[in-house]
This record gives structure tokens, sequence and C-alpha cells, in this order.
């Protein structure tokens, strides 16, 4: 019988570990944010899909230190009842990095901004992402493509590959080797994506939107009817602006856009632009963020703006900060877009709950 209490005792910390986190109330942005088994939320440049009920969470998973950089796993997910979007559970790895050193995605290779969309016509979940090669830094400026049965997956990757190769931008410079000599030495193998997201519009048509020319423009262009291709049409935004990080959305019939300048890893001043029409033209309308750091968009850049499900017209900006030194360590910022004589903008919040917002 003395022995109950040593057993008890060496038990104990086991079942605590085994507990699972409990439930969540709010969101804190900037705060470690733990998923289910007490664990920080590891799915950076994130991207979110609303699916069968649930939010889906896909992201970059780092691993600590500068190596967490690369791509040493591949894209984490997570997902979260639609009514909730604060407990988070881990859903695992839906994309692997290869152990195949001439794959396109071996590991230590770059993965960034990962985001699914659900093809209606097809039944298949497609994974869009920036990708750079392994050893070459950021000069291959790819884009790649998988798919899966499932949202959670696994994901199979299908290819990766400049875009639009040989075809020019509907509204191509009038003097391309003047106004834009990266857009047409790119034109034969294809232009650069880097930083991007997919956004589908009301009539499912889907578009990549993908910081180019070595980040001196945006380029949205269109995805086939499968979201695993383009069909060849883009258009060139913001020509000579140096902008990246960009999120799309749509409100009140107009295409809006939150995105960032190129400071590196750096914070700076969000940007923000609005369209009548998804091909432009757009209009910028400046930093959208307000507040103590708004010069530095509350230290985090854009990746996604979430509709809150049941509401579609209530916004959450989603943003990353960055820390490349532990890569791991990298914080999210949520906070709801609030709307200021018809412009979007970001006040700070220390917290908040998805609650009070519907």
């Amino acid at each position: 019988m003395r022995r109950l209490p040593l057993l008890l005792a060496l038990l104990c910390p086991l079942l605590a570990a085994a507990a699972p986190t409990p439930p969540q109330s709010e969101i804190r942005p900037g705060a470690l944010w733990e998923d289910d088994h007490g664990n920080h939320i590891n799915a950076h440049g994130g991207g979110f899909l609303l699916h069968a009920g649930r939010v889906w969470w896909f992201g970059e998973h780092k691993v600590p230190g500068e190596a967490g950089n690369t791509a040493q796993v591949g894209v984490h997910c997570y997902s979260s009842p639609a009514d909730d979007l604060v407990n988070w559970r881990d859903e695992g790895i839906a994309l692997r990095v290869s152990d195949d050193p001439a794959s396109p995605i071996a590991r230590g290779c770059i993965i960034e901004r990962p985001k699914v969309v659900h093809n209606a016509k097809t039944g298949k979940f497609v994974m869009w992402f920036h990708l750079e090669l392994k050893g070459r830094g950021y000069a291959a400026a790819q884009a790649g493509v998988a798919v899966a049965d499932r949202p959670e997956g696994p994901y199979v990757f299908l290819r990766a590959g400049r875009v639009n190769p040989g075809i020019p931008a509907q509204n191509a410079p009038a003097d391309p080797a003047k106004e834009a000599p990266i857009y047409l030495r790119d034109l034969p193998g294809g232009q650069m994506a880097r930083d991007m997201t997919i956004f589908v519009d009301d009539d499912g048509t889907a578009y990549h939107v993908y910081a180019s020319e070595d980040n001196r423009t945006l380029q949205i262009a269109a995805l086939d009817d499968t979201y695993t291709r383009h069909t060849g049409r883009y258009v060139r935004l913001f020509p000579g602006r140096y902008m990246e990080a960009p999120a799309l959305f749509k409100k009140d019939g107009k295409y809006w856009f939150i995105g960032s300048g190129c400071t590196g890893w750096a914070p700076n001043a969000a940007r923000s632009a609005v369209a009548d029409a998804i091909w432009g033209p757009w209009t910028e309308l400046g930093n959208p963020a307000r507040g103590e750091n708004a010069e530095k968009t509350h230290f985090s850049q854009s990746t996604y703006v979430l509709p809150l499900p049941g509401k579609p017209d209530t916004l959450i900006y989603c943003g990353d900060r960055w820390t490349p030194k532990n890569a791991i360590d990298g914080r999210y910022v949520w906070l709801p877009i609030v709307w200021e004589d018809g412009k979007p903008t970001l006040p700070w919040r220390d917290a908040w709950r998805p609650a009070d917002l519907r």
C-alpha cells in the first residue's frame, strides 16, 4: 500500500503533460498562442480555409534558430470550430518536404505563405505557395502547387515554376525595355512569384496574387477551372512601388488590398488599396494601421484577411511577427478591421474576442 503514493507521484507529471490545454477565450496579438497540446502554433505566413464547419489554418512549419527560415518539415495545418477561432487543434503536417535532393521541395528549400482553396468542380483542395529551390537563396522565385482529398492533407506536390512563361501581361508597358526591364527579361521563362496569396471571387474564379519583378511590382494572374494552372491572363499592379505580403478581400462589391513595403524581415508601414474590378485600376489608400507603432504595423506584416464565419463583412487582419534569428518564435498579430471614412484601419488591441464581433 505504501507504494501507491510513489506511483501517483510518478504518474502525475505524465498525466499533466498529456492533459489537453484548457480552452482559451481571447486573442492576444503578439503573445504565444498555444494549440490543443500546449505548443505554440507553428503556422507562419498563414492562409485560411472555411470548410465543413471549421476554419483551417495552413502555415510554414518553423524549427529553432536560423535554420527555421528554410523548410525542414513542410506546411503545418490546424483547425478551429468556425464559431471559435481562438482554440486550435493540431491537424499535423499537410505537405511534407521531400528527402529526394532532386525534388523542387527537397528539405532545405524555402516554402512560404501557403494558401489553400477548395475546388467545388474537382472536389480537390489546392495549395499554392512561394517556392525557392534549395541552395539558391531567393533567385528561383517560383510558385508551387499541391493537391489533396481532405483539407488537412496529405497534399501531393504537382509542380513548380515561374508564372505564364512567354505570355505578355494584359497591361504590358509600352516600352518594357525602359519601363520594366525585369518583366521583359523574365518574359520568356515566366514572371517571378514571391510573397503571394490566392483569392477566390464570388463567381468561383481564382486568382494568384504575388510579388514579382524583384518585388518592384505586384501581379494578379487568373487560375484555370481546376485552380492548379494559370490561364495566361495577368496584369501588373503598382509598378515601381516595391510591395509584398499581399492580402486580398472583397466587401461591398469592391476589391481591397492590404500589403507592405519591402524592408526584409523588419516591419514597415502597411499599404492598402481599393478597386472596382480585380484587374484594376487600383487606388492606394495609405497605411491602415492606427495608434502607437502604426508606422511598423504593430510590428507585423500582413499574410491574410479572414472573414468572420457567418459574418463575411466582418474582417480580421492576420499578420506575422518574424523572428529570423529564431524562426520558431514568430508570433501572430490578429486584429479586427475597423472601417473609418470608408477605409479599412487596424487599431491596436491588447486582447479581443471573436465572439464579441458577432
